[in-house]
């Protein structure tokens, strides 16, 4: 088995329900990723643009602002403009889908339809990471 370097990449995950929360940092976490959390859309932009993680795991519906709103947001910095994203979330609507497909999101989950470890290797292979 290959170690991770000292480096391991940042994951940024947006979700205000907090059992959702705690699922994802614990599974990222124990897969060797530095992790850092928001609560909410407007802390997540913030934390986002002054951290730059390497990727951002990103809820639907959040309080403050939502994620399609702060995926806009983000895509106008120089830095969030390229940035991976993945949109995990209770909605798989069409219409959502396409808003986030629109603003350059990297992949889709839907929560009630996806297990934590699918998520983690998705991310994994999307950081080029074995």
């Amino acid at each position: 088995m290959m170690k991770q370097s000292k480096k391991s990449k940042t994951i940024l995950v947006i979700e205000d329900q907090i059992p959702m929360l705690q699922i994802l940092v614990y599974g990222f976490d124990s897969e060797g990723f530095n992790v850092i959390e928001a609560k909410n859309g407007k802390d997540g932009l913030a934390m986002a643009l002054k951290e730059h993680p390497d990727l951002i795991l990103l809820d639907i519906i959040l309080p403050k602002l939502d994620g399609i709103e702060m995926l806009k947001k983000l895509r106008v910095d120089n830095w969030g403009k390229d940035v991976p994203v993945v949109v995990l979330t209770d909605l798989s609507d069409k219409e959502t889908i396409a808003k986030t497909l629109e603003n350059q999101s990297y992949d889709f989950f839907v929560k009630s339809e996806s297990t934590i470890k699918h998520v983690v290797k998705r991310v994994k292979k999307k950081l080029r990471l074995r």
